[in-house]
């Protein structure tokens, strides 16, 4: 991945986030992507936090937009890798999200959302597909 991809690709990619614009944001996907996102066990029946094909990311997507009309991104920077670019932004509430986006030529074929943790603390661990803490034990047997 080279600089001038990386970067026509992160200004297309808040691009088309910010015009809300769903068949435009999916464009950015081959039909047969896997992403990950801790939100989606909040917001899907019966998720896992793990969403397989675009149509899954279209249902996803689409509760999302229409949930968040004031959704909108603002680039803090972008990171590249050999075939993977971490798009580091802030969201309308001011969070601080990465999108960690591996390409297959052009196109994302493997995408994970990550957000800072006072974003996702909202939400309860089980929920979040993280084991509930226990508490300790103090070593002793009964």
């Amino acid at each position: 991945m080279d600089f001038a991809f990386a970067e026509g690709f992160t200004t297309e990619w808040l691009d088309a986030w910010n015009s809300h614009d769903l068949e435009r944001i999916l464009s950015h996907f081959t039909d047969n992507v896997v992403f990950t996102s801790p939100f989606a066990i909040t917001v899907l029946d019966n998720s896992d936090g793990i969403l397989r094909g675009k149509a899954s990311l279209r249902h996803y997507w689409s509760i999302g937009l229409e949930r968040n009309p004031q959704l909108h991104f603002e680039l803090v920077s972008f990171y590249l890798g050999v075939e993977t670019l971490v798009i580091n932004h802030r969201n309308h509430t001011g969070a601080l999200v990465n999108e960690v986006l591996t390409f297959e030529g052009s196109l994302v074929c493997v995408g994970h959302g990550t957000y800072e943790e006072a974003q996702t603390a909202r939400a309860p661990l089980h929920a979040l597909g993280r084991p509930a803490r226990r508490p300790r034990s103090s070593g002793r047997r009964t």
